[in-house]
């Protein structure tokens, strides 16, 4: 506004006041607006039920703001997954994640990791929840296979996107 005109004013209690601070800050805090990394792996590609899978992440509300397909080297499979090194299922995973196309992407909403590892369901098939991602879509045999990857925090979150995408590749709404 301009400083020669007049500022309409608005009279609240302290109490109300206090009320109104709080329920920004509980907004703030169980609402965040976040982003987390998301995979479908070379086997969801393979069965051909992306277009399922992110139906289910945009009905929960999350938004794609980036993507893409991509085939892994083998050092760029590595280095994503550089803290597994040394473990005895590393190779595997390693042979699993080269094996074919997958699909990277930044999903965006409000708790955006818990949300998506809502939808993912547990690591091992077997024993996600019927009707989660993995329960409908990853091998009950192998669990690298389990359709999905996403964040399991806010720090590896950041650390994957910029894994695989420059922060000019991301378009937030």
């Amino acid at each position: 506004m301009h400083d020669d005109m007049p500022c309409p004013s608005v009279h609240v209690t302290a109490r109300e006041y206090r009320l109104s601070v709080n329920r920004i800050h509980y907004k703030e805090q169980f609402m965040a607006i976040e982003r987390t990394f998301s995979i479908i792996k070379p086997n969801a590609v393979a069965q051909n039920v992306i277009g399922e899978i992110e139906r289910r992440f945009e009905q929960a509300g999350l938004t794609i703001i980036a993507m893409k397909m991509l085939k892994l080297t083998r050092e760029e499979a590595e280095g994503f997954y550089a803290e597994h090194k040394g473990k005895p299922f590393f190779a595997g995973l390693i042979d699993f994640m080269t094996s074919g196309p997958m699909i990277v992407q930044v999903l965006e909403g409000e708790n955006a990791i818990h949300h998506n590892r809502e939808l993912m369901g547990a690591t091992d098939p077997a024993k996600a929840a019927p009707g989660t991602i993995r329960a409908d879509f990853g091998s009950h045999e192998q669990v690298s296979a389990n359709a999905v990857h996403g964040s399991d925090s806010p720090i590896s979150a950041a650390r994957e996107i910029r894994y695989f995408f420059t922060e000019d590749e991301l378009f937030p709404h």
